[in-house]
Protein backbone atom coordinates (compact mmCIF):
# COMPACT_ATOMS: atom_id res chain seq x y z
CA UNK A 1 0.00 0.00 0.00
CA UNK A 2 1.23 3.11 -0.62
CA UNK A 3 1.44 5.73 1.80
CA UNK A 4 -0.47 9.22 1.30
CA UNK A 5 0.21 11.90 3.64
CA UNK A 6 -0.89 15.03 2.64
CA UNK A 7 -1.20 17.97 4.80
CA UNK A 8 -4.58 20.21 4.40
CA UNK A 9 -2.90 23.68 5.27
CA UNK A 10 -1.07 25.32 2.10
CA UNK A 11 2.40 26.36 3.48
CA UNK A 12 1.64 30.09 2.10
CA UNK A 13 -1.03 30.08 4.84
CA UNK A 14 0.92 31.29 7.76
CA UNK A 15 4.56 31.53 9.23
CA UNK A 16 6.41 30.22 11.97
CA UNK A 17 5.30 32.05 14.64
CA UNK A 18 8.00 31.93 17.40
CA UNK A 19 6.43 33.59 20.41
CA UNK A 20 4.93 30.90 22.16
CA UNK A 21 5.67 29.52 25.65
CA UNK A 22 7.40 31.53 28.00
CA UNK A 23 10.95 30.29 28.87
CA UNK A 24 10.70 27.93 25.80
CA UNK A 25 14.67 27.96 24.47
CA UNK A 26 14.52 24.74 22.14
CA UNK A 27 16.79 25.44 19.25
CA UNK A 28 15.34 25.19 15.56
CA UNK A 29 17.04 21.29 14.68
CA UNK A 30 16.17 19.29 11.88
CA UNK A 31 17.16 16.36 13.06
CA UNK A 32 15.46 14.77 10.38
CA UNK A 33 14.75 15.86 6.55
CA UNK A 34 11.73 14.53 5.69
CA UNK A 35 10.04 15.33 2.66
CA UNK A 36 6.36 16.07 2.01
CA UNK A 37 4.26 13.34 0.02
CA UNK A 38 3.56 14.68 -3.49
CA UNK A 39 -0.46 15.70 -3.61
CA UNK A 40 -2.83 13.77 -6.17
CA UNK A 41 -5.26 15.94 -8.25
CA UNK A 42 -9.01 16.40 -7.76
CA UNK A 43 -10.37 12.42 -7.94
CA UNK A 44 -13.17 13.21 -9.71
CA UNK A 45 -11.17 15.25 -12.44
CA UNK A 46 -13.64 18.36 -12.92
CA UNK A 47 -11.93 21.30 -12.71
CA UNK A 48 -8.64 22.69 -11.33
CA UNK A 49 -7.79 22.16 -7.77
CA UNK A 50 -8.54 25.28 -5.31
CA UNK A 51 -5.37 25.86 -2.86
CA UNK A 52 -6.67 24.39 -0.26
CA UNK A 53 -6.44 20.96 -2.01
CA UNK A 54 -2.91 21.29 -2.75
CA UNK A 55 -1.88 20.10 0.49
CA UNK A 56 1.55 19.77 0.16
CA UNK A 57 2.64 23.31 -0.80
CA UNK A 58 5.76 25.13 0.19
CA UNK A 59 5.63 28.44 -1.26
CA UNK A 60 4.86 31.34 1.37
CA UNK A 61 2.96 34.20 2.15
CA UNK A 62 1.88 37.03 4.26
CA UNK A 63 -1.70 35.25 4.50
CA UNK A 64 0.43 33.46 7.23
CA UNK A 65 -0.54 36.48 9.91
CA UNK A 66 -4.31 35.50 9.45
CA UNK A 67 -4.16 32.26 11.72
CA UNK A 68 -4.02 33.81 15.28
CA UNK A 69 -2.80 31.75 17.76
CA UNK A 70 -5.35 29.58 19.26
CA UNK A 71 -4.42 31.27 23.16
CA UNK A 72 -4.63 34.82 21.68
CA UNK A 73 -8.15 33.76 20.33
CA UNK A 74 -9.74 31.78 22.92
CA UNK A 75 -9.42 32.16 26.67
CA UNK A 76 -7.19 29.30 27.62
CA UNK A 77 -4.42 29.15 29.86
CA UNK A 78 -1.73 26.56 29.95
CA UNK A 79 -1.85 23.98 32.28
CA UNK A 80 1.70 23.04 34.06
CA UNK A 81 3.29 20.47 31.57
CA UNK A 82 7.14 20.89 31.12
CA UNK A 83 8.63 22.25 28.51
CA UNK A 84 10.54 19.83 26.21
CA UNK A 85 14.05 20.62 26.18
CA UNK A 86 17.62 19.83 24.39
CA UNK A 87 18.12 16.36 26.52
CA UNK A 88 13.96 15.28 25.61
CA UNK A 89 15.23 15.80 21.96
CA UNK A 90 17.87 13.15 22.29
CA UNK A 91 15.74 11.03 23.86
CA UNK A 92 13.45 11.23 21.39
CA UNK A 93 16.58 10.92 19.20
CA UNK A 94 17.08 7.39 20.66
CA UNK A 95 13.30 6.39 20.23
CA UNK A 96 12.58 7.03 16.51
CA UNK A 97 16.13 7.74 15.04
CA UNK A 98 15.59 10.07 12.03
CA UNK A 99 12.18 10.89 12.66
CA UNK A 100 12.31 13.67 14.80
CA UNK A 101 11.19 17.08 13.15
CA UNK A 102 11.88 20.53 14.89
CA UNK A 103 12.18 22.50 11.40
CA UNK A 104 9.70 25.10 11.79
CA UNK A 105 8.69 25.45 8.14
CA UNK A 106 7.84 21.55 8.62
CA UNK A 107 6.21 22.14 12.10
CA UNK A 108 3.84 24.85 9.86
CA UNK A 109 1.43 22.92 8.97
CA UNK A 110 0.87 20.10 11.78
CA UNK A 111 0.29 23.01 13.78
CA UNK A 112 -2.73 25.05 11.50
CA UNK A 113 -5.95 23.08 11.00
CA UNK A 114 -7.12 23.28 7.38
CA UNK A 115 -10.04 25.69 8.24
CA UNK A 116 -7.58 28.09 9.70
CA UNK A 117 -9.26 29.00 12.62
CA UNK A 118 -7.03 27.31 15.64
CA UNK A 119 -3.46 27.86 15.30
CA UNK A 120 -0.85 26.21 17.87
CA UNK A 121 2.92 26.62 18.70
CA UNK A 122 4.34 23.00 18.99
CA UNK A 123 8.10 22.79 17.83
CA UNK A 124 8.90 19.43 18.14
CA UNK A 125 6.60 16.53 15.80
CA UNK A 126 7.76 12.82 16.36
CA UNK A 127 6.81 9.75 13.54
CA UNK A 128 6.91 6.62 15.05
CA UNK A 129 6.17 4.03 12.98
CA UNK A 130 5.14 1.11 15.10
CA UNK A 131 3.29 0.69 18.83
CA UNK A 132 6.71 -0.10 20.44
CA UNK A 133 7.85 3.52 19.43
CA UNK A 134 4.47 5.08 20.37
CA UNK A 135 4.89 2.98 23.97
CA UNK A 136 8.52 4.55 24.30
CA UNK A 137 7.67 7.64 23.74
CA UNK A 138 4.42 8.15 25.89
CA UNK A 139 6.27 6.00 28.67
CA UNK A 140 8.56 9.08 28.58
CA UNK A 141 6.64 12.16 28.18
CA UNK A 142 4.34 10.74 30.80
CA UNK A 143 7.88 10.26 33.06
CA UNK A 144 8.74 13.80 32.26
CA UNK A 145 5.16 15.39 32.52
CA UNK A 146 5.26 16.50 28.83
CA UNK A 147 1.84 16.85 26.75
CA UNK A 148 1.30 14.92 23.43
CA UNK A 149 -0.87 15.55 20.58
CA UNK A 150 -2.11 12.89 18.49
CA UNK A 151 -2.26 13.53 14.96
CA UNK A 152 -3.34 11.80 11.99
CA UNK A 153 -4.31 13.43 8.55
CA UNK A 154 -5.39 16.94 10.46
CA UNK A 155 -8.43 17.18 8.92
CA UNK A 156 -10.58 17.70 11.91
CA UNK A 157 -12.89 20.52 11.84
CA UNK A 158 -13.02 21.40 15.64
CA UNK A 159 -9.80 22.30 16.49
CA UNK A 160 -8.76 18.79 18.02
CA UNK A 161 -6.24 17.88 16.13
CA UNK A 162 -3.57 20.51 16.16
CA UNK A 163 -2.07 21.32 19.29
CA UNK A 164 -3.12 24.86 21.53
CA UNK A 165 -0.16 25.31 23.22
CA UNK A 166 3.81 24.05 22.47
CA UNK A 167 2.14 20.64 23.18
CA UNK A 168 4.00 17.36 21.31
CA UNK A 169 2.95 16.48 17.94
CA UNK A 170 2.88 12.60 17.71
CA UNK A 171 2.20 11.97 14.28
CA UNK A 172 0.75 8.76 12.79
CA UNK A 173 1.40 9.45 8.74
CA UNK A 174 4.28 6.51 9.15
CA UNK A 175 2.14 3.87 10.68
CA UNK A 176 0.64 2.71 7.52
CA UNK A 177 0.88 -0.62 7.08
CA UNK A 178 -2.00 -3.35 6.24
CA UNK A 179 -1.74 -6.00 8.28
CA UNK A 180 -4.13 -8.94 7.04
CA UNK A 181 -6.88 -8.70 4.93
CA UNK A 182 -9.66 -11.80 4.82
CA UNK A 183 -11.17 -12.16 1.71
CA UNK A 184 -13.60 -14.58 3.13
CA UNK A 185 -14.92 -12.76 6.13
CA UNK A 186 -13.65 -8.94 4.91
CA UNK A 187 -11.98 -8.30 7.65
CA UNK A 188 -8.99 -5.71 7.28
CA UNK A 189 -6.20 -5.43 10.15
CA UNK A 190 -4.23 -2.60 9.68
CA UNK A 191 -2.04 0.35 11.48
CA UNK A 192 -3.86 3.82 12.67
CA UNK A 193 -1.97 5.93 10.01
CA UNK A 194 -3.64 4.45 6.85
CA UNK A 195 -5.06 7.03 4.34
CA UNK A 196 -8.95 5.72 4.04
CA UNK A 197 -9.10 6.43 0.27
CA UNK A 198 -5.78 4.15 0.00
CA UNK A 199 -7.57 1.04 2.24
CA UNK A 200 -10.46 2.13 0.02
CA UNK A 201 -8.45 0.58 -2.88
CA UNK A 202 -6.94 -2.03 -0.89
CA UNK A 203 -9.97 -3.84 0.36
CA UNK A 204 -11.62 -3.14 -4.08
CA UNK A 205 -9.10 -5.69 -5.26
CA UNK A 206 -11.33 -8.33 -3.40
CA UNK A 207 -14.52 -6.60 -3.75
CA UNK A 208 -14.70 -5.07 -0.38
CA UNK A 209 -15.45 -1.44 -0.02
CA UNK A 210 -14.79 0.24 3.34
CA UNK A 211 -17.81 0.93 5.31
CA UNK A 212 -17.09 4.79 5.99
CA UNK A 213 -16.78 6.86 3.44
CA UNK A 214 -15.47 10.41 3.51
CA UNK A 215 -14.83 14.00 1.40
CA UNK A 216 -11.52 14.08 3.55
CA UNK A 217 -10.92 10.39 2.41
CA UNK A 218 -7.58 11.01 0.60
CA UNK A 219 -6.20 12.69 3.42
CA UNK A 220 -7.63 11.61 6.46
CA UNK A 221 -6.29 8.00 8.82
CA UNK A 222 -8.33 5.73 10.04
CA UNK A 223 -7.03 6.18 13.29
CA UNK A 224 -8.55 9.68 12.80
CA UNK A 225 -11.63 8.38 11.98
CA UNK A 226 -11.87 6.24 14.88
CA UNK A 227 -10.98 8.35 17.46
CA UNK A 228 -13.29 10.99 16.32
CA UNK A 229 -15.91 8.69 15.07
CA UNK A 230 -16.63 9.98 12.08
CA UNK A 231 -20.18 9.38 10.24
CA UNK A 232 -19.79 10.13 6.84
CA UNK A 233 -21.31 9.39 3.42
CA UNK A 234 -22.58 5.84 4.00
CA UNK A 235 -23.70 5.91 7.80
CA UNK A 236 -27.23 5.17 6.57
CA UNK A 237 -26.37 1.81 5.17
CA UNK A 238 -24.07 0.28 7.55
CA UNK A 239 -24.23 2.62 10.36
CA UNK A 240 -21.51 3.31 13.06
CA UNK A 241 -17.78 2.65 13.70
CA UNK A 242 -18.77 1.43 16.93
CA UNK A 243 -20.42 -1.57 15.06
CA UNK A 244 -18.25 -1.80 12.56
CA UNK A 245 -14.93 -1.49 14.64
CA UNK A 246 -13.80 -5.54 15.94
CA UNK A 247 -11.23 -4.59 17.81
CA UNK A 248 -8.31 -1.56 18.83
CA UNK A 249 -4.34 -1.81 19.50
CA UNK A 250 -4.49 1.37 21.88
CA UNK A 251 -1.21 3.00 23.94
CA UNK A 252 -2.49 4.50 27.35
CA UNK A 253 -0.96 7.64 28.76
CA UNK A 254 1.77 5.87 30.43
CA UNK A 255 2.97 3.67 27.49
CA UNK A 256 1.06 0.28 28.41
CA UNK A 257 0.23 -1.36 25.13
CA UNK A 258 -3.94 -2.28 25.17
CA UNK A 259 -4.18 -5.09 22.86
CA UNK A 260 -7.72 -6.02 21.73
CA UNK A 261 -7.18 -6.38 18.06
CA UNK A 262 -9.22 -9.43 17.79
CA UNK A 263 -10.84 -9.91 14.73
CA UNK A 264 -14.08 -11.98 15.98
CA UNK A 265 -17.41 -10.76 14.81
CA UNK A 266 -18.61 -11.92 18.57
CA UNK A 267 -16.67 -11.71 21.88
CA UNK A 268 -19.07 -11.26 24.79
CA UNK A 269 -16.14 -11.92 27.69
CA UNK A 270 -16.82 -8.57 30.12
CA UNK A 271 -16.30 -4.92 28.94
CA UNK A 272 -16.39 -4.48 25.65
CA UNK A 273 -12.83 -1.60 26.49
CA UNK A 274 -12.40 -0.50 22.85
CA UNK A 275 -15.59 1.39 22.91
CA UNK A 276 -14.15 3.72 25.02
CA UNK A 277 -11.86 4.94 22.85
CA UNK A 278 -13.95 5.53 19.79
CA UNK A 279 -14.83 8.93 19.91
CA UNK A 280 -12.00 9.47 23.05
CA UNK A 281 -10.05 11.98 20.24
CA UNK A 282 -6.89 11.09 21.53
CA UNK A 283 -7.67 12.03 25.12
CA UNK A 284 -8.12 8.44 26.84
CA UNK A 285 -4.88 6.68 24.57
CA UNK A 286 -3.81 6.95 21.30
CA UNK A 287 -4.74 4.03 18.40
CA UNK A 288 -2.22 2.38 16.29
CA UNK A 289 -4.13 -0.24 15.22
CA UNK A 290 -7.74 -1.31 14.08
CA UNK A 291 -10.02 -4.11 12.90
CA UNK A 292 -13.07 -3.70 10.91
CA UNK A 293 -15.54 -4.91 9.37
CA UNK A 294 -15.80 -4.23 5.28
CA UNK A 295 -19.13 -4.98 3.26
CA UNK A 296 -19.00 -6.77 -0.49
CA UNK A 297 -18.61 -4.05 -3.08
CA UNK A 298 -21.64 -3.30 -4.47
CA UNK A 299 -22.28 -4.67 -7.99
CA UNK A 300 -25.12 -1.70 -9.20
CA UNK A 301 -24.63 1.62 -8.17
CA UNK A 302 -26.96 4.74 -8.76
CA UNK A 303 -27.16 8.50 -8.28
CA UNK A 304 -29.72 10.49 -8.22
CA UNK A 305 -29.22 14.15 -7.95
CA UNK A 306 -32.89 15.62 -7.32
CA UNK A 307 -34.29 19.19 -7.19
CA UNK A 308 -37.26 19.86 -4.65
CA UNK A 309 -39.81 22.81 -4.15
CA UNK A 310 -39.54 22.93 -0.50
CA UNK A 311 -37.59 21.11 2.34
CA UNK A 312 -41.31 19.14 3.01
CA UNK A 313 -40.80 17.59 0.20
CA UNK A 314 -37.33 16.93 0.93
CA UNK A 315 -38.73 14.89 4.43
CA UNK A 316 -41.76 13.02 2.01
CA UNK A 317 -38.74 12.48 -1.04
CA UNK A 318 -37.05 10.31 2.04
CA UNK A 319 -39.96 8.88 3.63
CA UNK A 320 -40.72 7.26 -0.16
CA UNK A 321 -37.08 6.37 -0.27
CA UNK A 322 -36.90 4.45 2.29
CA UNK A 323 -40.64 2.95 1.69
CA UNK A 324 -39.72 2.07 -1.94
CA UNK A 325 -35.82 1.38 -2.41
CA UNK A 326 -35.88 -0.58 0.78
CA UNK A 327 -32.34 -2.28 1.08
CA UNK A 328 -30.87 -0.68 -1.74
CA UNK A 329 -30.77 2.79 -0.15
CA UNK A 330 -27.07 3.53 0.37
CA UNK A 331 -27.09 7.36 0.90
CA UNK A 332 -29.59 10.28 1.38
CA UNK A 333 -27.90 14.05 1.12
CA UNK A 334 -29.66 17.11 1.15
CA UNK A 335 -28.25 20.60 0.50
CA UNK A 336 -29.93 24.02 -0.02
CA UNK A 337 -29.58 26.46 -3.14
CA UNK A 338 -27.21 28.40 -0.96
CA UNK A 339 -24.64 25.41 -1.33
CA UNK A 340 -24.70 24.70 -4.82
CA UNK A 341 -24.54 28.06 -5.84
CA UNK A 342 -20.80 28.71 -3.52
CA UNK A 343 -19.76 25.66 -5.38
CA UNK A 344 -20.12 26.37 -8.51
CA UNK A 345 -18.60 29.89 -8.04
CA UNK A 346 -15.59 28.98 -6.13
CA UNK A 347 -14.58 25.53 -7.63
CA UNK A 348 -16.67 26.04 -10.94
CA UNK A 349 -18.61 22.65 -10.63
CA UNK A 350 -21.86 23.40 -12.27
CA UNK A 351 -25.49 22.54 -11.11
CA UNK A 352 -26.12 19.53 -13.54
CA UNK A 353 -30.44 20.34 -13.14
CA UNK A 354 -29.81 23.81 -14.38
CA UNK A 355 -29.63 23.58 -17.61
CA UNK A 356 -30.52 19.70 -18.05
CA UNK A 357 -34.09 17.83 -16.94
CA UNK A 358 -33.57 13.86 -16.17
CA UNK A 359 -34.37 11.79 -19.08
CA UNK A 360 -37.00 9.81 -17.81
CA UNK A 361 -39.05 10.12 -21.13
CA UNK A 362 -38.27 9.30 -25.04
CA UNK A 363 -35.88 11.43 -26.16
CA UNK A 364 -37.35 14.57 -28.06
CA UNK A 365 -40.44 14.93 -25.86
CA UNK A 366 -41.45 17.85 -23.99
CA UNK A 367 -41.36 17.24 -20.10
CA UNK A 368 -44.88 17.75 -19.04
CA UNK A 369 -47.16 16.56 -16.71
CA UNK A 370 -47.70 12.58 -16.93
CA UNK A 371 -44.60 12.43 -19.19
CA UNK A 372 -43.27 9.29 -16.96
CA UNK A 373 -46.43 7.14 -17.89
CA UNK A 374 -44.59 5.09 -21.10
CA UNK A 375 -43.27 1.95 -19.47
CA UNK A 376 -41.20 0.55 -22.14
CA UNK A 377 -39.14 4.12 -22.22
CA UNK A 378 -38.34 3.46 -18.26
CA UNK A 379 -37.35 -0.25 -19.10
CA UNK A 380 -34.66 1.08 -21.52
CA UNK A 381 -36.78 0.73 -24.93
CA UNK A 382 -35.53 4.34 -25.81
CA UNK A 383 -32.67 5.17 -23.71
CA UNK A 384 -35.21 5.21 -20.51
CA UNK A 385 -33.55 7.44 -18.11
CA UNK A 386 -29.81 7.09 -18.93
CA UNK A 387 -30.64 10.09 -21.41
CA UNK A 388 -31.22 13.66 -20.36
CA UNK A 389 -33.21 16.23 -22.45
CA UNK A 390 -31.77 19.18 -23.37
CA UNK A 391 -34.58 22.08 -22.71
CA UNK A 392 -35.15 25.20 -23.74
CA UNK A 393 -33.64 28.19 -21.72
CA UNK A 394 -35.86 29.08 -18.69
CA UNK A 395 -37.79 26.07 -19.12
CA UNK A 396 -36.42 24.83 -15.37
CA UNK A 397 -35.38 27.20 -12.47
CA UNK A 398 -33.17 26.46 -9.74
CA UNK A 399 -34.63 24.62 -7.05
CA UNK A 400 -34.27 25.76 -3.35
CA UNK A 401 -33.30 22.32 -2.38
CA UNK A 402 -31.72 19.52 -3.69
CA UNK A 403 -30.73 15.33 -2.59
CA UNK A 404 -28.75 13.44 -3.89
CA UNK A 405 -29.71 10.07 -3.20
CA UNK A 406 -27.37 6.69 -4.06
CA UNK A 407 -28.49 3.42 -4.70
CA UNK A 408 -26.51 0.12 -4.09
CA UNK A 409 -27.01 -3.48 -4.73
CA UNK A 410 -26.38 -6.99 -6.31
CA UNK A 411 -28.24 -7.02 -9.76
CA UNK A 412 -28.34 -3.58 -11.88
CA UNK A 413 -31.52 -4.70 -13.70
CA UNK A 414 -33.28 -4.89 -10.20
CA UNK A 415 -32.15 -2.16 -8.81
CA UNK A 416 -33.11 -0.06 -12.00
CA UNK A 417 -36.53 -0.79 -11.95
CA UNK A 418 -37.19 0.11 -8.07
CA UNK A 419 -35.38 3.03 -9.00
CA UNK A 420 -37.58 3.53 -12.05
CA UNK A 421 -40.70 3.20 -10.31
CA UNK A 422 -39.37 5.68 -7.37
CA UNK A 423 -38.84 8.27 -9.71
CA UNK A 424 -41.97 7.97 -11.72
CA UNK A 425 -44.10 8.24 -8.32
CA UNK A 426 -41.83 11.25 -6.96
CA UNK A 427 -41.84 13.23 -10.29
CA UNK A 428 -45.50 12.42 -10.53
CA UNK A 429 -46.71 13.94 -7.64
CA UNK A 430 -44.71 16.87 -7.42
CA UNK A 431 -42.24 16.03 -4.97
CA UNK A 432 -39.32 16.28 -7.42
CA UNK A 433 -39.20 18.99 -10.17
CA UNK A 434 -36.29 18.04 -11.49
CA UNK A 435 -33.09 16.27 -11.77
CA UNK A 436 -30.27 13.76 -13.14
CA UNK A 437 -29.47 10.35 -12.94
CA UNK A 438 -25.83 8.59 -13.17
CA UNK A 439 -24.77 5.08 -13.55
CA UNK A 440 -21.13 5.39 -15.38
CA UNK A 441 -18.64 5.31 -12.78
CA UNK A 442 -17.36 8.89 -13.11
CA UNK A 443 -20.54 10.60 -13.69
CA UNK A 444 -21.28 9.24 -9.84
CA UNK A 445 -18.17 10.66 -8.65
CA UNK A 446 -19.08 13.90 -10.39
CA UNK A 447 -22.30 14.57 -9.11
CA UNK A 448 -20.51 12.91 -5.68
CA UNK A 449 -17.90 16.33 -6.19
CA UNK A 450 -21.12 18.42 -5.54
CA UNK A 451 -22.22 17.46 -1.87
CA UNK A 452 -18.83 16.45 -0.79
CA UNK A 453 -17.08 19.63 -1.80
CA UNK A 454 -19.07 22.00 0.31
CA UNK A 455 -16.86 22.24 3.11
CA UNK A 456 -14.04 23.29 1.02
CA UNK A 457 -16.10 25.66 -0.81
CA UNK A 458 -17.65 27.48 2.17
CA UNK A 459 -13.71 27.72 2.83
CA UNK A 460 -12.99 29.67 0.23
CA UNK A 461 -16.17 32.30 0.90
CA UNK A 462 -14.03 33.67 4.09
CA UNK A 463 -14.36 32.96 7.43
CA UNK A 464 -16.42 29.90 8.51
CA UNK A 465 -18.63 29.16 11.69
CA UNK A 466 -18.97 26.02 11.81
CA UNK A 467 -21.88 24.02 13.35
CA UNK A 468 -22.41 19.89 13.03
CA UNK A 469 -25.99 18.92 14.98
CA UNK A 470 -28.12 16.00 15.30
CA UNK A 471 -31.56 17.01 15.26
CA UNK A 472 -35.28 15.49 14.92
CA UNK A 473 -35.41 15.36 10.87
CA UNK A 474 -38.86 17.40 10.89
CA UNK A 475 -37.20 20.53 12.47
CA UNK A 476 -33.66 19.67 10.64
CA UNK A 477 -33.85 23.15 8.52
CA UNK A 478 -35.60 25.42 10.65
CA UNK A 479 -32.24 27.00 12.51
CA UNK A 480 -31.07 27.75 9.24
CA UNK A 481 -34.21 29.86 8.41
CA UNK A 482 -34.12 31.13 11.72
CA UNK A 483 -30.43 32.23 11.47
CA UNK A 484 -31.01 34.12 7.91
CA UNK A 485 -33.53 36.06 9.96
CA UNK A 486 -31.34 36.76 13.27
CA UNK A 487 -28.10 37.68 11.22
CA UNK A 488 -29.42 39.57 8.40
CA UNK A 489 -26.13 41.05 6.15
CA UNK A 490 -23.93 40.35 9.02
CA UNK A 491 -23.06 36.87 7.67
CA UNK A 492 -22.18 36.57 3.88
CA UNK A 493 -23.79 33.14 3.85
CA UNK A 494 -26.15 31.13 6.20
CA UNK A 495 -26.55 27.46 4.62
CA UNK A 496 -27.46 23.92 5.39
CA UNK A 497 -26.63 20.55 4.10
CA UNK A 498 -26.14 17.30 5.72
CA UNK A 499 -26.99 13.49 6.08
CA UNK A 500 -30.86 13.85 6.47
CA UNK A 501 -31.17 9.99 6.88
CA UNK A 502 -29.27 10.26 9.75
CA UNK A 503 -31.05 13.82 10.99
CA UNK A 504 -27.31 15.51 10.50
CA UNK A 505 -27.44 18.75 9.66
CA UNK A 506 -24.10 20.72 8.74
CA UNK A 507 -24.96 24.01 9.75
CA UNK A 508 -22.53 26.69 8.78
CA UNK A 509 -22.06 30.94 8.13
CA UNK A 510 -19.56 32.59 6.08
CA UNK A 511 -18.28 35.77 6.98
CA UNK A 512 -15.08 38.40 5.46
CA UNK A 513 -13.36 37.83 8.55
CA UNK A 514 -13.71 36.40 12.40
CA UNK A 515 -16.05 38.68 14.08
CA UNK A 516 -16.58 38.60 17.94
CA UNK A 517 -19.80 40.18 18.19
CA UNK A 518 -21.35 37.76 14.93
CA UNK A 519 -19.81 34.91 17.40
CA UNK A 520 -21.61 35.97 20.17
CA UNK A 521 -25.06 36.64 17.89
CA UNK A 522 -24.37 32.55 17.06
CA UNK A 523 -23.53 31.08 20.63
CA UNK A 524 -25.04 29.77 23.23
CA UNK A 525 -28.35 30.90 20.72
CA UNK A 526 -27.00 27.42 18.50
CA UNK A 527 -26.73 25.58 21.12
CA UNK A 528 -29.44 26.59 23.13
CA UNK A 529 -31.60 25.84 19.85
CA UNK A 530 -30.39 22.55 19.99
CA UNK A 531 -30.71 21.58 23.36
CA UNK A 532 -34.45 22.74 23.10
CA UNK A 533 -34.64 20.15 20.01
CA UNK A 534 -33.65 17.51 22.65
CA UNK A 535 -30.69 17.11 19.51
CA UNK A 536 -26.76 16.56 19.74
CA UNK A 537 -24.24 19.30 19.85
CA UNK A 538 -21.37 17.04 17.93
CA UNK A 539 -23.25 14.32 15.27
CA UNK A 540 -20.57 13.36 13.52
CA UNK A 541 -17.17 15.96 13.65
CA UNK A 542 -15.99 15.28 17.50
CA UNK A 543 -15.85 17.82 20.32
CA UNK A 544 -11.91 18.80 19.93
CA UNK A 545 -11.39 22.16 21.08
CA UNK A 546 -14.34 24.16 19.80
CA UNK A 547 -16.92 22.50 21.72
CA UNK A 548 -15.69 20.88 25.09
CA UNK A 549 -17.34 23.55 26.33
CA UNK A 550 -20.71 22.48 25.23
CA UNK A 551 -21.16 19.28 26.05
CA UNK A 552 -23.67 20.53 28.68
CA UNK A 553 -25.80 21.02 25.98
CA UNK A 554 -26.71 17.89 25.03
CA UNK A 555 -25.00 15.38 28.08
CA UNK A 556 -26.22 15.46 31.80
CA UNK A 557 -23.73 16.73 34.52
CA UNK A 558 -23.70 12.78 35.45
CA UNK A 559 -22.06 11.82 32.17
CA UNK A 560 -19.79 14.58 32.34
CA UNK A 561 -18.54 13.59 35.63
CA UNK A 562 -18.35 10.45 34.93
CA UNK A 563 -16.42 11.28 31.55
CA UNK A 564 -13.87 12.94 33.38
CA UNK A 565 -13.34 10.16 35.43
CA UNK A 566 -12.57 8.15 33.39
CA UNK A 567 -9.53 10.54 31.87
CA UNK A 568 -8.19 10.67 35.30
CA UNK A 569 -7.76 6.85 35.51
CA UNK A 570 -6.91 5.70 32.15
CA UNK A 571 -4.20 9.60 31.97
CA UNK A 572 -3.99 10.62 35.50
CA UNK A 573 -1.16 13.35 34.35
CA UNK A 574 -3.59 14.80 31.50
CA UNK A 575 -0.81 14.90 28.92
CA UNK A 576 -2.97 13.22 26.07
CA UNK A 577 -4.57 15.90 23.97
CA UNK A 578 -4.76 18.34 26.93
CA UNK A 579 -7.50 21.22 26.54
CA UNK A 580 -9.76 19.07 24.10
CA UNK A 581 -12.99 17.04 24.61
CA UNK A 582 -13.69 17.24 28.37
CA UNK A 583 -15.46 20.71 29.64
CA UNK A 584 -12.71 22.86 31.22
CA UNK A 585 -12.86 22.39 34.79
CA UNK A 586 -12.34 25.24 37.71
Amino acid sequence: MVPHLVSRCPVWLFRWWTACTPGATVQHKTWAGMTRTPVRGSPWGIVDISPLVRRGSSSTSSRADEVMLTHNRYPVQRLPFSVVSEEDLVAFERIVPSRVITDPEELETSNVDWLRTVRGCSKVLLRPRTSEEVSHILRYCHKRNLAVNPQGGNTGLVGGSVPVFDEIILSTALMNQVISFHEVSGILVCQAGCVLEELSRHVERWDFIMPLDLGAKGSCHIGGNLATNAGGLRFLRYGSLHGTVLGLEVVLADGTILNCLTSLRKDNTGYDLKQLFIGSEGTLGVITAVSILCPPKPKAVNVAFLGCPGFAEVLQTFSSCKRMLGEILSAYEFMDAECVQLVGHHLRLASPVQETVMGLGCPGRTPQAGWLKQKKCISHACGGWKSKIKVPPGLVSESPFYVLIETSGSRAEHDAEKLSIFLEQVLGSGLVTDGTLATDQRKVKALWALRERITEALSLDGYVYKYDLSLPVERLYDLVTELRARLGPRAKHVVGYGHLGDGNLHLNVTAEAFSTSLLGDLEPYVYEWTAGQRGSVSAEHGVGFKKKDVLGYSKPPEALQLMQQLKALLDPKGILNPYKTLPTQA
